[in-house]
C-alpha cells in the first residue's frame, strides 16, 4: 500500500465520489472547508495534549485536575465529528491522518517528560483561547458564506471552549503557591 502525503487544496471539492450537492456557492464552501479542517485538527492536537497532561500529571492537585483534564479531552474529541461532518455535508473532504492533522495544526504539541501541573494549566488555556479565536473567525466566514447551520454548530462549540477556557483560568488561580 502507498502512502500519499495529505493535500491542503484537495479539500474543496471533493472527488465527485464524494461531492455532495448544495445550494450554496462554491467559493463560501471552499472558505468554510478551509476555515473548518484546521479547526478539527486543533481539536485533535489539544486532545492528545489534554490526554498526555492527564497521564502525566503529579501533585496536590492531582484529582482535581486529572478529572478535569479528562473531561475537557472528551470535550475535544466530541467537537471533531460534528464539526468533520458538516464539512462533508458541504461537499468538501476532511481529515484522514495523524499526517494531515499535522499539516493544519497550529496547536503545538509538548514531548517534555515533566511539565508542571501550573504550566499544563497554562498551556491548555491559550490552547484553548487559540481554538475559540479560530471558531469565532470561521464562525465569521460561515455567516458571509449564509452556512447558518455551521454557524449555530460553531456557536455551542465556542461555548463549550470558553468554558474550558473559564476552568483552566481558575484552577491556575494560586496554583504558583501549591506543588
Amino acid at each position: 500500500m502507498t502512502q500519499t502525503a495529505p493535500s491542503k487544496a484537495a479539500a474543496y471539492p471533493a472527488p465527485d465520489a464524494l461531492k455532495t450537492p448544495s445550494d450554496m456557492k462554491d467559493e463560501g464552501i471552499q472558505k468554510i472547508v478551509e476555515a473548518i479542517n484546521p479547526i478539527i485538527a486543533d481539536a485533535y492536537a489539544a486532545y492528545l495534549k489534554t490526554k498526555n497532561f492527564h497521564w502525566h500529571l503529579s501533585g496536590s492537585h492531582f484529582r482535581d485536575y486529572h478529572l478535569m483534564f479528562d473531561e475537557q479531552a472528551e470535550q475535544l474529541l466530541g467537537s471533531t465529528d460534528p464539526l468533520a461532518e458538516r464539512v462533508r455535508k458541504l461537499g468538501g473532504t476532511t481529515l484522514r491522518s495523524i499526517s494531515h492533522i499535522f499539516s493544519l495544526q497550529t496547536v503545538q504539541d509538548n514531548n517534555a517528560d515533566f511539565v508542571t501541573p501550573l504550566d499544563m494549566l497554562r498551556e491548555l488555556m491559550a490552547d484553548n483561547q487559540s481554538i475559540a479565536a479560530s471558531m469565532r473567525a470561521a464562525h465569521e466566514t460561515c455567516d458571509d458564506a449564509r452556512d447558518y447551520a455551521t454557524s449555530s454548530l460553531l456557536e455551542v462549540l465556542i461555548d463549550e471552549t470558553e468554558r474550558r477556557v473559564w476552568f483552566l483560568f481558575e484552577a491556575a488561580q494560586g496554583a504558583e503557591n501549591t506543588r
